[in-house]
């Protein structure tokens, strides 16, 4: 049977084989230094132990997935979730899967475990994110939202905590996080949906939540405006609401892709619900800490759902044969999906350091929250990681998920005619991919999100680091090529920061981005190649084609700093 876990070189190799000294921090963060060994049977004893409890947990994930979930997983998008006299239905596929995640306690990934849960680092559940969702896209929508748990654990009271957290780690209770609005999408600041104090005291939500992935959870936090007086981010606040009658379900999507996952209409009335923290910190505070979540958990499920195309596309390419030979011999076919594996190598490498950063931002925040240890050095080190998680996350998003729809578009063109029907696989991933660059914020709104952190040299901080922890002499001369690239991209930022116009930044902030992402990632794959002779030609490749790009991009912005192009061409006719 197949285990989605073991099968995968590359994953293992993130987790078993790459000596990265962050990982060890992470481990020793997450595990308090190991203060939990006694009390509870299954906490590690040292770092290794830490790791092989990981490597064993992702085991079962790859084990469900590979022998429940992908098997169920056409089933699930001829069914789809369906919506019957108000109610929201899974499909049965997705129910066994649901089932068979929350019988191997699964459900609590990153939560502590005196609440029930398996206290892993999100690192490792980014990992396990890809792994469902190369087998089902759409129920990597149910099983990542594990993201509302984690940001109780993280802002509500301990009385909260006890009372919602064990719920969510046994799989009794699902979740969701109701943002978006029909006239509010990507645009929070512009939330309607109030949230009223009664007589009592009590909070009581009214109003209209759209696009809502699973609205029909039995715990939602929804963000609403508690202060009507005050205008923009500065008069919401995040509340916790639970399944009542209060709350009617208008209608589900009906999706391109993704069917397994109901996307909700849901109209609030007069619904219960209790605070989330402090008031206005919810949009400025809360919500930011949950998408940033959420975007980390999009770009691994578009690795996994592109990891699933290159695999359909190497099998098909593998035995479909013209003019008698197979088409993966043909250089064009060979040079398709080497650039598939190369590029989804790439992203999983950026998603595994975005974590880690995250990782180690987050629970550094929880030490300086308890005020323990320097408190001085951990509030510099919290600023430094908080710098580089708001340019990573935006940043991985941008690459997976572009990357991702490229793969499958090129898995199903691998497969030519017979991939365009719904009697191959890639037809549904072609589909089920397309999501991921939309939801959680555009690329185009992520671009808008990282573009700061860039001109004021976050990311070189970052690079500074590498070059400081890392010898690279073993992989020279490739590593002198990755310090091109960063050269490259350093001039492009000093020309278009010399010009001093904001509009000129942003019409050149996506070549921008394409140039940071291609030097972050030549210097990750030149760290993974010190640890392996098949990262060294995964390196050698990718750094090759990054460099052709990053002298377009270049080459581009220096020929018009003066000029912002698109504002030559006549949008309306005549």
């Amino acid at each position: 049977m197949a285990n989605f876990y073991l099968d995968n070189r590359d994953i293992r190799f993130h987790l078993q084989e790459t000596a990265h000294p962050d990982m060890e921090r992470v481990v020793r963060l997450v595990e308090g230094d190991f203060a939990e060994k006694d009390a509870y049977p299954h906490a590690p004893e040292d770092v290794q132990d830490a790791l092989d409890n990981y490597t064993r947990v992702l085991e079962i994930v790859g084990g469900i997935a590979g022998d429940t979930a992908a098997p169920l997983a056409r089933g699930v998008d001829r069914e789809g979730a369906h919506f019957e006299q108000g109610e929201v239905h899974y499909s049965e596929g997705t129910k066994k899967s649901l089932h068979r995640l929350g019988q191997a306690d699964l459900m609590g990934f990153t939560l502590p475990r005196e609440y029930g849960g398996l206290n892993c680092p999100k690192t490792v559940y980014s990992l396990a994110i890809e792994i469902i969702s190369r087998a089902d896209g759409s129920l990597m929508n149910l099983f990542g939202l594990q993201e509302i748990a984690d940001t109780i654990d993280r802002f509500g009271s301990e009385e909260q905590k006890q009372r919602y957290l064990p719920r969510f780690a046994t799989g009794e209770a699902t979740g969701a996080m109701a943002l978006t609005e029909p006239d509010a999408g990507s645009d929070l600041q512009n939330i309607r949906l109030r949230s009223e104090q009664d007589e009592a005291g009590g909070w009581r939500l009214s109003g209209v939540k759209r696009f809502i992935t699973n609205g029909c959870a039995d715990i939602v936090l929804v963000l609403a405006r508690s202060e009507p007086g005050l205008s923009g981010g500065r008069g919401l606040s995040l509340f916790i609401y639970q399944r009542d009658e209060n709350m009617r379900i208008r209608r589900i999507e009906d999706k391109l892709g993704i069917h397994g996952s109901p996307t909700c209409e849901m109209q609030f009335n007069k619904a219960p619900a209790e605070l989330l923290g402090r008031r206005k910190m919810g949009l400025v505070r809360y919500t930011l800490s949950l998408m940033n979540g959420a975007r980390l958990a999009v770009a691994a499920q578009a690795v996994g759902i592109a990891e699933a195309a290159f695999r359909e596309a190497r099998s098909y390419a593998g035995y479909r044969r013209q003019f008698n030979s197979p088409i993966a011999e043909f250089p064009a076919v060979r040079e398709m999906l080497s650039e598939m594996r190369i590029n989804i190598e790439a992203a999983r490498s950026l998603v595994v350091e975005t974590s880690r950063i995250v990782d180690i931002q987050e629970r550094l925040e929880k030490e300086m929250e308890k005020g323990s240890g320097d408190s001085k050095q951990i509030k510099e080190e919290v600023r430094r990681y908080s710098r580089y998680a708001s340019f990573f996350t935006p940043a991985v998003k941008i690459f997976a998920t572009e990357m991702a729809n490229k793969v499958c578009y090129d898995a199903l063109q691998v497969h030519g005619g017979p991939g365009y029907t719904r009697d191959f696989e890639v037809e549904r991933l072609f589909r089920d991919v397309r999501i991921t660059n939309i939801y959680e914020g555009t690329t185009q709104l992520q671009v808008v999100g990282a573009i700061g952190t860039l001109m004021t040299g976050g990311l070189s901080e970052r690079l500074d680091e590498y070059e400081a922890a890392y010898d690279f002499s073993g992989v020279e001369p490739l590593f002198s090529r990755a310090r091109e690239l960063r050269r490259s991209l350093e001039q492009a930022v000093s020309s278009v920061r010399e010009q001093n116009d904001a509009e000129l930044q942003q019409y050149h902030a996506g070549r921008l981005l394409e140039m940071a992402n291609d030097a972050v990632l030549a210097y990750l794959l030149c760290i993974d190649a010190l640890s392996s002779e098949t990262k060294l030609e995964t390196a050698r490749m990718f750094i090759t084609m990054a460099g052709s790009r990053s002298t377009a991009n270049l080459s581009f912005i220096r020929d018009t700093l003066d000029t912002v192009l698109h504002k030559r061409v006549p949008l309306e006719d005549g």
